[in-house]
């Protein structure tokens, strides 16, 4: 792979931005053909990966948080130019799902050793999506905690903003739409999710959250306590760890290729962990429209199967649903 050229696209303002950056050109000198874009007011990380793909790299390497890598990956989608990852945001939650190590030796092995493996990836409100949407808890958690918290405390800087808006949970009304049904009942977050972590709880309603399974997972919280969502979120991360689907009555899941929101009122929406406006919110899964350096699998070894027709809907607060003709 050496002298194969390669741009690394560096958001500056990244959570651990600082930690060994000024090796980066240096270290990645010895594997690739390498240039440098750095983001900037007016210079997004996707106009640096427009850039780097008009000027011939076939590898561009995203140096930043989720918001960074989603922007990048932006710029690729479609193409055979390959995304690879650096990452140095606060939870960095599209590595971790990938399999990439959070340190830089580990996350710079996988960009020389790694393989590229095909993703699917989604467009939301006519953004790309890499990881996630999210209304209700989960988008005003992340919307309410201050930039420089985050940089000094990493992901538990949004510990503090999500015990406050426990105390204050306010359900709404949400209407579900996908090719064949419409969904209304009464929630406080909803997650549509591409690729999630376990430690993303609020995304693990199903057994499976695949990247390469050519749909959407969505899961729908409707604790209304802060007893009933320390317990909902508990639950949550066991079955997930246990690779189990949710059982409890205020959760449910469904999955499709295309889904459309709509709340009362209005929610605040988060796309890859950055904010987005408010609903209405339209997400369509993009099959296998995005290839990504990502670790070596073991021979033989796939992806875990995602099952066909998981849904779980009863016990949600003020269910209806309705068949489309």
């Amino acid at each position: 792979m050496t002298g194969r050229r390669a741009a690394l696209v560096l958001n500056p303002a990244a959570g651990h931005a600082g930690d060994g950056v000024e090796s980066l050109p240096a270290r990645l000198g010895g594997e690739f053909a390498l240039r440098i874009y750095e983001t900037a007011p007016g210079r997004s990380a996707a106009a640096c990966a427009e850039a780097a793909c008009r000027e011939g790299a076939s590898l561009v390497i995203a140096a930043g948080g989720d918001g960074t890598v989603s922007s990048v990956a932006s710029a690729l989608v479609g193409t055979d130019v390959c995304l690879g990852v650096l990452p140095l945001g606060t939870a960095n939650s599209i590595a971790h799902t990938l399999g990439i190590p959070d340190t830089l030796e580990g996350a710079l092995e996988v960009l020389a050793r790694g393989e590229p493996l095909a993703i699917d990836v989604a467009r939301a409100n006519g953004r790309t999506m890499v990881l996630l949407s999210a209304v209700g808890l989960h988008a005003d958690t992340v919307g309410e905690t201050p930039q420089e918290l985050k940089q000094r405390w990493g992901v538990l800087a949004y510990v503090g903003t999500g015990l406050k808006k426990l105390m204050s949970l306010s359900p709404f009304g949400v209407e579900i739409e996908t090719d064949d049904q419409r969904i209304h009942c009464r929630a406080t977050a909803v997650t549509i999710a591409n690729m999630a972590p376990v430690r993303t709880v609020l995304a693990q309603g199903p057994s499976v959250v695949s990247p390469e399974d050519g749909r959407l997972d969505l899961t729908i919280v409707s604790a209304t306590t802060l007893v009933e969502a320390v317990a909902a979120g508990l639950h949550l991360l066991k079955t997930a760890m246990e690779g189990e689907p949710v059982e409890r009555d205020n959760i449910g899941f469904l999955a499709a290729r295309r889904f459309r929101l709509t709340t009362d009122p209005p929610q605040h929406v988060l796309i890859d962990g950055e904010e987005a406006g408010t609903t209405p919110l339209v997400v369509e899964c993009l099959p296998r429209a995005l290839r990504v350096l990502a670790p070596r699998r073991e021979e033989g070894r796939a992806p875990p199967p995602a099952p066909e027709g998981e849904v779980k809907l009863e016990g949600l607060p003020d269910l209806e649903v309705e068949p489309k003709a």
